[in-house]
């Protein structure tokens, strides 16, 4: 019946005009479609301006993998992106020593600046070192690993990264800084580094991250710095819309190690979105030439505000 006969009837009007309310209502709180939130102009959208939640592109991480992914967090939102616990085993060195590490609670806090840019930092509160074995005596430390800061600008496919054959580029400059060096935990000497990370859509399933980079780091304080080389792969496979795993081989080369001068890793793990802003994830890599670590296990929770 239409509106217009419901009018003479008091209660029947105020029922029209409620389901009136709520149509408008729905239109303006309503989930985006995915053609709507691929053609939105994001441009008026930055820290100070967050962009609106029915809006918000499909939560993306830099992690569990190695390989970097080329979106960036929405505008005036925040994701924190959190090894939970993680343990790595080393190659023995010259003097047959092994040493354990075990990091807790290392974080990545990415910002939303614009559309296409975002700022952030990788701190790791506390972590613990013990070194065994060989002819050395064993030894524990422990304290606040490094600082890095980085920065990341998507050139392309932040909002059209939906059908198969759809592409992603960006670039991610990052500088490491030593926060309490003869520990162990952080890193001896600043390093700093430039990334680009590149994706393809394969198919409605299958997703494949590609990131080349080079930094210029030290190896010991009587060297000079040295240009090492970054170079991962990682194949997404999405088995529902929740859950998925992945399949990578990442490498640094002219490391100067001692050990040897490449250090390539092969990992594997998966993620487990509960919802469209919390992710868990676990994974492991495990070591494919004699200057990697030999395994490394992990657990993960990544947040969206």
């Amino acid at each position: 019946m239409h509106c217009a006969t419901l009018a003479a009837i008091p209660m029947r009007r105020l029922l029209c005009s409620t389901f009136m309310t709520l149509l408008a209502f729905w239109g303006i709180v309503r989930p985006a479609t995915a053609q709507e939130a691929a053609t939105a102009d994001r441009s008026q959208y930055t820290l100070f301006n967050p962009t609106p939640d029915r809006l918000l592109r499909e939560m993306s991480t830099d992690r569990p993998d190695i390989t970097e992914a080329p979106f960036t967090v929405d505008a005036g939102h925040v994701q924190l992106e959190t090894t939970l616990l993680g343990y790595a085993r080393s190659a023995r060195d010259d003097e047959g020593a092994t040493t354990d590490s075990y990091e807790l609670g290392t974080t990545n806090v990415r910002i939303g600046l614009t559309d296409s840019t975002e700022a952030g930092f990788i701190w790791q509160p506390y972590g613990v070192v013990r070194t065994h074995g060989g002819r050395a005596s064993e030894s524990w430390q422990s304290g606040i690993g490094g600082l890095e800061l980085r920065g990341k600008i998507n050139i392309w496919g932040n909002n059209a990264y939906e059908k198969p054959g759809s592409t992603a580029l960006a670039l991610m400059p990052y500088v490491i800084l030593p926060t309490d060096r003869h520990h162990g935990v952080s890193p001896e000497f600043r390093e700093s580094g430039l990334i680009v990370p590149f994706a393809v859509k394969l198919s409605d399933k299958f997703a494949l991250a590609l990131n080349g980079g080079i930094s210029r780091n030290r190896t010991d304080a009587g060297s000079g710095t040295h240009t090492e080389y970054i170079a991962t792969a990682s194949l997404e496979y999405e088995w529902t819309g929740k859950v998925s795993t992945y399949y990578e081989v990442a490498g640094r080369f002219h490391t100067e190690d001692e050990r040897g001068d490449e250090v390539v890793v092969l990992g594997t793990g998966i993620t487990y979105r509960w919802s469209k802003d919390v992710q868990f994830d676990a994974g492991i890599n495990i070591g494919a030439t004699p200057a990697a670590d030999r395994i490394n296990p992990f657990v993960g929770l990544s947040v969206r505000y």
